[in-house]
């Protein structure tokens, strides 16, 4: 497996890998601008981008997920809850579907909270066995923070969400996994992130305070330290449903 993390704008992380062997590669998080980087790296590994994955519809950039699929043909993917959303077709992604790049095996976990239709996803190299190698948790779980709230409204119900997703879905992997977030410090997705890339579950576990923490404790505290929203986020948001141009 060939892997790659790009730091773009707005301190977004985004993520190129796949399978040199077989030939296939996964995008995921362009941010729009950045499309030329990931069909170079693709020029560098010697595979075609197979699938183009943002891991939700932002709010705080505008993405290049779409036209990064339309310029190199492959599938731009989506969370299945945002069919009828959207003004373009895309592929839509379901709870425990996993698409097969090559050797590399990519695990979908619908992980709603920070919006309705975060996801994760959990990633595997065969050539290494069928444990999961790593974990790219969108903005659902950052290093030292977890995904604001708010941006979908209903904060505290959302809140609450998040909790039962970091527990149930998350923090059950195994603790050495590595996490890699679409955010580090400077973005306005989340309140106290780290300026380090990733991170383990475990090491999260231990030392990310908001995971210790019971329900209502943590609803109050996410609640309570709400950064101010990304600039121009409405307009952001409808660009990416390709509402506007």
């Amino acid at each position: 497996m060939f892997f790659r993390q790009r730091s773009a704008a707005n301190a977004t992380l985004s993520y190129f890998f796949g399978c040199g062997g077989k030939g296939k590669s996964v995008a995921v998080d362009v941010v729009a601008g950045d499309e030329d980087w990931f069909v170079e790296q693709a020029a560098v590994q010697g595979v075609p981008i197979s699938y183009v994955i943002d891991t939700h519809v932002h709010a705080d950039h505008r993405s290049g997920g779409l036209a990064l699929a339309r310029r190199v043909g492959a599938p731009y993917c989506l969370h299945e809850s945002n069919r009828g959303l959207t003004t373009f077709d895309f592929q839509p992604l379901t709870d425990g579907q996993r698409l097969e790049v090559g050797n590399v095996i990519v695990e979908v976990l619908h992980t709603p909270g920070h919006t309705p239709d975060s996801i994760c996803l959990v990633v595997r190299d065969l050539r290494r066995g069928d444990a999961p190698w790593f974990v790219i948790t969108g903005d659902t779980l950052f290093v030292g923070a977890v995904g604001r709230p708010d941006l979908a409204g209903q904060e505290r119900e959302m809140a609450a969400q998040l909790y039962k997703t970091l527990h149930e879905k998350l923090l059950g992997l195994p603790a050495g996994l590595e996490i890699y977030p679409g955010h580090q410090a400077g973005s306005a997705c989340g309140a106290g992130l780290s300026g380090k890339p990733a991170s383990t579950i475990g090491f999260e576990q231990r030392f990310n305070p908001l995971l210790s923490m019971a329900r209502e404790a943590f609803v109050e505290a996410v609640v309570a330290d709400i950064p101010p929203p990304p600039a121009d986020t409405n307009a952001i948001v409808r660009y990416n449903l390709g509402q506007t141009s």
